[in-house]
């Protein structure tokens, strides 16, 4: 008999034990039978016993033991059949098989712990046919089965060799499987007792094993046998699968953890991990944070996060860029104001000169702020050309009120995520501009300047001028939602300060959440005390003359001013100064000496002839032309309207980039022409023989507007009537068909233009006349202005 083992099973009321096979060609096995009547019927709970092998159990419940026992007295011969339902503690005949294994006793072994080893060897297979008792033990008796001879087919031969086969895989692929087991099979010659050996080791449910042995044709027997092979190493092959792949990973873990432990260990030598390091100084900073209570619970369970992620995850910069965001925040943390209003009332006039209505809109502000003790800030919007220092007040207003100061430029701007922020998952996310500037100024109420604010853009990526909506509503801007940010802020002690050169350009909701303050150009005066007093020290600054005494006088400035600049703002007038100090830092450093006073001669020598010339409004005109004022983005401009009759059939003709609106102008006050042609002596049929070709010179330049209504009207009249229209004369207003005259907008830029090119008399619709009182007198001083109501009365005033 073969000693080793080979499977470990669990059996019947049995501990794991090794199934041992035995010689096929032991005589034992090769002695007739010879049963008593009866047998004692020992139940196995988990296995099945087949015929030539051998199987050690341990025996537990008092019936088995007491069968156990007898049997070995006597023959030594016991039938073992197999529960159906291995659950059941305490059986009875119907809950056993009707088919078993004679067994003889080979060897009975008591244990240390009072229990009971026996190994059996199965014999013969038999069918139980009486149950005769059942105590003290379960007595039956039994007819046996034969076996049939081997059959002698080729294909039974096929399926022995793939049983062997099989086997023998299923052993290499099993790891907990002896290497001997190999070895047993190969030297296994007898069919049927190789079938039973396999059958008792096969690792399947016990009905699988119950059924190969009832199963009477050995033949039938092998095939079963064979496709269940075949699934169990299938199964033995993907367990493998699985096993290695499972091994791999965690080599690997356990590599990267041997790895990390020496990491961690080089940092303990070091000082510590600087990740802990960092998270623990997040937590002290966050300790003394003044916030509220949602920020506060969002920022311990990113903490708690944090600390369950090791830092080389994608996600650890994610988390730890936004706590560290929410950290920067100056939440609760608001700079002081200051009330005096002396005192910034003295700071407006020191570093801004003019501005009247602007200062004076902000001292009412800290006069309520003073008062009230809060409130929610207005949203000004500074309006008017480039030039005129509207971010540089923003600026001042700061100083003035002891605020932080913060500039945002809006100009090119078209993604709505520059506003509000980027989901702060996305690859290169940031929160939003007014986030990332109250982070950087670090107050919460800052004096916060949108430049440009009607230079958004607008394309697929969102519409940020729809985002500023929420920014720039004081009844929303309290719960401000940033999305990198993933909380509300509030925005309603910041004092938002809009710049823009051109209402149009800004949608229309949010024009409506804007306290609109227009800021005119600066008059010729205005401009020569601003270089004065801020230009021209800037200047000499900046190019190294500031210890050096020279002077400009008062009309040299003027001259420059109205030589070499045409604009509403002082940028061209700051540029054309530049050039005079480069002149003279020049000197200085070849002649080591300046001219202690610059006359007009020498300005012209170094700005070179002058650009702009007044002369062109002072000759006498011909027929037919008139001066209009216009309004633009960067201050207001005269224009000429001009007019020329020849022999034709009446067409109409317009050139010099006109608009619509400007087109419509011109046929209106041709149309009223014609229809009062004899209140002005014109023969109605010139209309008809008459081609009228209507031009506005700088044809390069669009134009468009009703501002030249009655500009184009004294030009039609003047050229039908041959008069001339009085010379330094200007006009600008609105026409209809009625004979009407209509306000217009814009009138300081336009009176402002009007007075830089030397003109005297300026013709106006009545009701801007309230637009002039609001100008300081002093910079229109030798301007006439006349307010009309008709065409009629312009065509009388314009016309000699």
């Amino acid at each position: 008999m073969l000693k080793e083992k080979l499977f470990f099973r669990s059996e019947d009321d049995t501990d794991f034990m090794p199934i041992i096979p035995i010689n096929e060609n032991d005589s034992e096995l090769d002695k007739p039978l010879i049963i008593p009547e009866t047998l004692p019927i020992l139940p196995l709970r988990n296995t099945v016993l087949f015929p030539g092998v051998v199987l050690p159990i341990t025996v537990g419940r008092d019936k088995s033991i007491k069968a156990v026992n007898d049997a070995y007295k006597l023959d030594k011969l016991v039938g073992v059949v197999a529960q159906k339902d291995v659950e059941i503690e305490d059986p009875e005949p119907k809950d056993l098989c009707k088919i078993g294994t004679v067994a003889k006793i080979v060897k009975l072994i008591k244990m240390p712990d009072g229990g009971t080893t026996i190994i059996i060897q199965g014999r013969k297979r038999f069918e139980l046919e009486q149950m005769v008792s059942v105590d003290p033990y379960f007595r039956a008796s039994v007819k046996l089965l034969e076996d049939p001879e081997v059959p002698e087919k080729e294909d039974f031969e096929a399926y022995i060799s793939s049983i062997k086969d099989l086997a023998t895989q299923i052993i290499q692929l099993s790891p907990n499987l002896p290497t001997e087991a190999a070895i047993i099979l190969k030297n296994i010659e007898n069919p049927s007792f190789l079938i039973n050996f396999v059958s008792s080791n096969l690792n399947s449910e016990l009905d699988e094993k119950q059924l190969l042995l009832e199963i009477a044709d050995v033949h039938e027997r092998a095939e079963k046998l064979v496709h269940i092979l075949q699934r169990e190493l299938q199964f033995a092959e993907l367990k493998d699968k699985v096993t290695n792949k499972t091994r791999t990973e965690i080599d690997k873990q356990q590599r990267d953890y041997f790895l990390q432990q020496q990491l961690k260990s080089i940092k303990e030598e070091l000082g510590g991990d600087s990740n802990e390091r960092e998270i623990a100084e997040m937590k002290k900073k966050a300790e003394g944070k003044k916030w509220p209570e949602a920020a506060k619970t969002l920022f311990q369970s990113g903490i708690a996060k944090l600390e369950r992620m090791h830092p080389t995850t994608p996600d650890y910069s994610v988390v730890y860029n936004h706590l560290d965001l929410m950290l920067d925040l100056p939440w609760e943390d608001y700079t002081a104001d200051n009330y005096d209003l002396k005192n910034a009332k003295n700071v407006l006039d020191t570093e801004h000169y003019g501005m009247t209505k602007i200062k004076s809109r902000i001292l009412e502000y800290l006069a309520v702020l003073k008062l009230k003790g809060d409130m929610k800030s207005p949203i000004l919007c500074f309006l008017g050309p480039p030039g005129i220092g509207k971010t540089s007040l923003g600026r001042s207003i700061a100083h003035a009120i002891g605020r932080k100061y913060v500039r945002v430029s809006f100009g090119g701007l078209h993604d709505e995520s520059e506003i509000r922020g980027h989901r702060k998952t996305y690859i290169g996310a940031m929160p939003g501009r007014i986030i990332q500037n109250i982070r950087k100024c670090k107050s919460s109420n800052p004096v916060m300047i949108l430049d440009e604010i009607d230079k958004i853009g607008s394309d697929f990526r969102g519409d940020p001028s729809s985002a500023l909506l929420e920014v720039l509503d004081p009844e929303q801007n309290h719960t401000f939602y940033d999305n990198y940010l993933e909380l509300e802020y509030d925005l309603s002690k910041v004092l938002f300060i809009a710049t823009a050169n051109n209402l149009q350009n800004i949608q229309p909701a949010l024009r409506d959440r804007l306290e609109i303050i227009d800021l005119s150009g600066y008059a010729v005066e205005e401009k020569v005390e601003i270089a004065k007093r801020h230009l021209l020290p800037k200047q000499k600054e900046a190019h190294g003359l500031g210890k050096v005494n020279f002077r400009i006088a008062d009309k040299v400035l003027e001259k420059v001013v109205e030589n070499y600049t045409r604009e509403s703002g002082v940028r061209e007038l700051d540029r054309q100064l530049a050039s005079i100090m480069r002149y003279q830092a020049k000197e200085l450093a070849l002649k080591n000496k300046v001219k202690p006073t610059l006359t007009a001669a020498d300005v012209e020598k170094i700005l070179g002839q002058p650009r702009y010339s007044n002369e062109i409004y002072k000759t006498a005109n011909l027929p037919g032309v008139a001066v209009g004022l216009a309004w633009t983005y960067v201050g207001g401009d005269i224009l000429f309207i001009e007019t020329l009759l020849s022999d034709g059939k009446g067409e109409l003709k317009l050139t010099g980039n006109l608009g619509n609106v400007m087109k419509e102008s011109a046929s209106t006050a041709l149309s009223y022409l014609q229809a009062n042609a004899k209140k002005y002596g014109i023969d109605p049929a010139d209309f008809q023989k008459k081609s009228i070709h209507i031009h506005v010179p700088e044809g390069a330049v669009p134009k468009d507007g009703p501002s030249a209504g009655i500009t184009m009207l004294t030009s039609l009249a003047s050229a039908f009537t041959g008069r001339k229209v009085k010379p330094y004369l200007a006009m600008t207003g609105e026409i209809t068909l009625r004979g009407q005259v209509l306000p217009v907008g814009g009138i300081k830029e336009k009176i402002l233009a009007a007075k830089r090119a030397g003109l005297k008399e300026i013709i106006l619709c009545w009701q801007n006349e309230k637009d002039v009182n609001e100008i300081d007198s002093d910079f229109i001083k030798g301007v006439e202005f006349h307010y009309v109501k008709t065409m009629q009365q312009v065509t009388e005033l314009a016309l000699v």
